[in-house]
């Protein structure tokens, strides 16, 4: 049985002492050379520098998984030429997300081809030469990461990088049958990599299953406080199990197909299988995206690209990417703004459709096309492929590119499941279940079954919660404690409040209750409990409290602030105020109260 190169796979191989990395490192080259290096490959390592990678490798997550990164990628002591001879240099230090992977253990064998400077969706725009589809030569690979998604595909290597702004990280793997991760902006680093557009790129991820994908992001994504675009208040990778019933939404109008019947029916096909799993199929108005996709290249963002390009030789750049790139010299700051103003307006509407659903499904590409039909018409068959992936970026929104079926002449064809912001572990949870559902399903185009691979590691969904600092009748031991015990709230530490704060025994309640009043010259350190509980248990919890007690927002010492008891000013008229002793159950100690 030929060896399948998906993480879970080999990992588990080597923990049983069944393979060694070394062996698999020896498998990878000899495939190489079956297949060639030319024209997937850009550069390769020689086999005994990474033999000795393998030797020095940590023995993290991803010991002696082999992968490729996209050659706009930078990689410590290898060209990165982005497809341009002329351009080529060679970095000191490799991206940051390379960095991240070979720390877990992963070993890096080459850089792949690509689409120039990442300007194009179909592969065919190399002085390299052109990537195929590993399926039938004749057709396109997708692009712009090209060569990424065929040496994945292969079962070359377990995985690739490549980068995704306008669909480069997702075209390429529908062609291809495999899976392509384009998570949300910034949670994985872009520093050391050659940008297309700054402001909208993003690294992808190719690999085998969801699974492979999965894992690969829990080790890439991180904040890295030297790329200025990276989110610092992004979450933790984490396959987290979806809301049910989920909500799918797909567009209320006809989608262009290209005149592509079997493309259009294996859509419907998709939405079939959706519901087969329990969803619920929601229309909803598409308009707003549509217009948004439209803005990538029409609009300013194609000025971008003059970034890493702009004293280039014009001879030295592919006709048809300097055709593009040379159009956004065209762009004035008025256009500028206008084009921001009505992004914003799009955005705006597009946020109202998210109420009506929790993820869209959309055909990855309308179509695919032969090489020689694209070299023949670069321009407009290259725009039809990004109808559906251009808006993503520019809406701030996660996605992942799953296989969902072949064509009668056996060209895959898949689609996307496209989310909010930091969606991107529900997306892995649905797409795993939703790649799992197709009969027969392979890894790429290898023989090996997608039913034998390991699905996705699914955490519980979270549920979102609200701490509550309590002062006084709800502390633990105290008898309104089970107002909190019966919604399974869970006690979480004793703090303090900042300095503001006094605290007031209230006179005529039952069971005796303090008042806590910020008045802004108190010496505050009041004492505290705690409390996380379900939002949705917090909601019958406050309806519990009577007045003069409300819940509002309470700084705790260090300026950490959280919900908690808080007392109507009027009510402390008359009250003793008994700050001195730092808390409710302090005073109850000297007064023996009951």
């Amino acid at each position: 049985m030929t060896l399948s190169l998906d993480i879970a796979n080999l990992t588990a191989l080597y923990e049983r002492g069944k393979t060694t990395p070394e062996a698999t490192v020896e498998e990878v080259f000899a495939r190489i050379g079956d297949k060639g290096v030319a024209p997937d490959w850009i550069a390769l390592r020689d086999k005994e520098s990474v033999l000795d990678s393998v030797r020095r490798a940590p023995r993290g997550a991803l010991y002696g998984i082999p992968f490729a990164v996209k050659d706009n990628i930078d990689v410590a002591g290898m060209p990165t030429t982005c497809g341009c001879p002329a351009f080529a240099y060679v970095p000191e230090r490799s991206a940051a997300v390379v960095e991240r992977l070979e720390a877990a253990g992963a070993i890096l064998i080459g850089k792949t081809n690509l689409d120039q400077f990442a300007t194009g969706l179909n592969g065919t725009r190399s002085p390299y030469g052109i990537p195929a589809n590993v399926f039938n030569a004749d057709y396109i690979s997708g692009g712009s990461s090209s060569g990424s998604a065929v040496v994945v595909a292969a079962g070359i290597v377990s995985f690739s990088l490549g980068t995704d702004t306008a669909g480069s990280g997702r075209v390429p793997a529908a062609f291809n049958n495999i899976v392509g991760l384009k998570p949300t902006k910034g949670i994985i680093s872009t520093r050391g990599i050659v940008p297309a557009c700054k402001s909208q790129d993003a690294v992808s991820i190719f690999a085998l299953t969801v699974a492979d994908a999965a894992k690969l992001a829990e080790t890439a994504v991180a904040f890295d406080k030297d790329d200025c675009f990276a989110r610092a208040d992004a979450p933790p990778f984490a396959v987290e199990d979806f809301a049910r019933p989920l909500r799918i939404g797909i567009p209320n109008a006809p989608l262009s197909f290209f005149d592509d019947g079997e493309y259009q029916r294996l859509y419907h096909h998709t939405i079939d299988r959706l519901a087969g799993l329990g969803a619920e199929i929601t229309p909803f108005n598409f308009a707003p995206f549509l217009d948004t996709a439209a803005m990538l290249y029409d609009g300013p963002w194609v000025a971008e690209r003059l970034f890493a390009v702009d004293d280039m030789d014009d001879d030295d750049l592919h006709p048809v990417v300097r055709e593009i790139i040379h159009n956004g010299r065209n762009k004035s700051a008025l256009a500028t703004f206008e084009s921001f103003y009505r992004l914003a307006e799009y955005r705006r509407a597009a946020d109202a459709e998210w109420n009506r659903m929790d993820v869209m499904v959309l055909p990855t590409a309308g179509t695919t096309y032969k090489i020689a039909d694209m070299l023949a018409d670069p321009v407009r068959l290259n725009s039809n492929l990004g109808a559906y992936t251009n808006f993503v970026n520019l809406l701030d929104l996660s996605a992942l590119a799953i296989p969902a079926g072949f064509r009668e002449d056996g060209i895959p064809f898949g689609v996307t499941l496209i989310g909010r912001a930091f969606a991107d572990g529900q997306l892995a949870a649905i797409g795993d279940a939703l790649h799992r559902t197709l009969d027969g399903a392979k890894l790429g185009a290898t023989q090996a079954a997608l039913s034998d691979a390991a699905p996705v590691a699914v955490k519980p969904a979270k549920k979102t919660t609200v701490e509550v600092a309590v002062v006084g009748a709800h502390l633990r031991g105290q008898p309104l404690n089970s107002q909190l015990t019966e919604r399974d709230a869970i006690y979480r530490e004793t703090a303090r409040t900042a300095a503001g704060y006094r605290l007031y025994a209230l006179p005529g309640t039952t069971p005796p209750k303090p008042g806590l009043i910020f008045e802004g010259t108190g010496p505050g350190a009041i004492e505290v409990e705690i409390w996380e509980m379900e939002e949705a248990a917090f909601g019958s919890f406050v309806a519990l409290i009577p007045a003069p007690l409300g819940i509002g927002t309470l700084v705790l010492e260090g300026g950490r602030e959280v919900k908690g008891f808080l007392c109507e000013s009027h009510a402390i008229r008359g009250a003793e105020d008994i700050t001195e002793f730092g808390g409710w159950r302090a005073w109850l100690g000297r007064t023996a109260v009951a």
